[in-house]
């Protein structure tokens, strides 16, 4: 496969299991407290991006903020890395779970529920990949991440 701009698909991958862990907690928490308590399928939804973010952003931070950085340059950095990438894996998460239908009226029992939930984090996880390739290659997304490793 063609290394085009000097980001290797290993690289894409890596960073966007890295944005997957972050999202699948923020979307998992966020789709099973919307469903418990019963919110409307938007609320919920609303609910799983914010929590998405929120966790992205803070898995990334933790590990800035081992490399010395402060709480605001850290934020910074995590802003500048994974924006895009959650962006993207949740616009086609919930996409794939809000199309399947009876998935959002599904019960925490069901097995729909969590197949939906699965499926959708999958398809993200393959389409967030090139786009993290690409950004990574010119310098961006991840790439912001990996100056401050050790």
């Amino acid at each position: 496969m063609n290394e085009q701009h000097g980001a290797s698909w290993a690289t894409a991958i890596q960073a966007t299991l890295h944005c997957l862990t972050g999202c699948a907690i923020g979307e998992v928490l966020g789709m099973v407290l919307g469903t418990a308590f019963g919110l409307h399928n938007a609320a919920t939804v609303v609910l799983s991006i914010v929590l998405a973010f929120v966790f992205g952003y803070g898995l990334t931070m933790r590990g800035v903020l081992k490399s010395g950085l402060g709480a605001a340059a850290a934020f910074k950095v995590a802003l500048a890395a994974d924006t895009v990438s959650i962006a993207v894996m949740e616009l086609i998460d919930n996409t794939v779970v809000v199309a399947i239908p009876g998935a959002m009226d599904a019960g925490l029992a069901s097995f729909l529920f969590w197949l939906s939930l699965a499926l959708s984090l999958a398809i993200a996880f393959v389409v967030t990949v090139p786009v993290n390739k690409w950004m990574i290659g010119r310098g961006l997304g991840h790439a912001k991440v990996h100056a401050h490793h050790h």
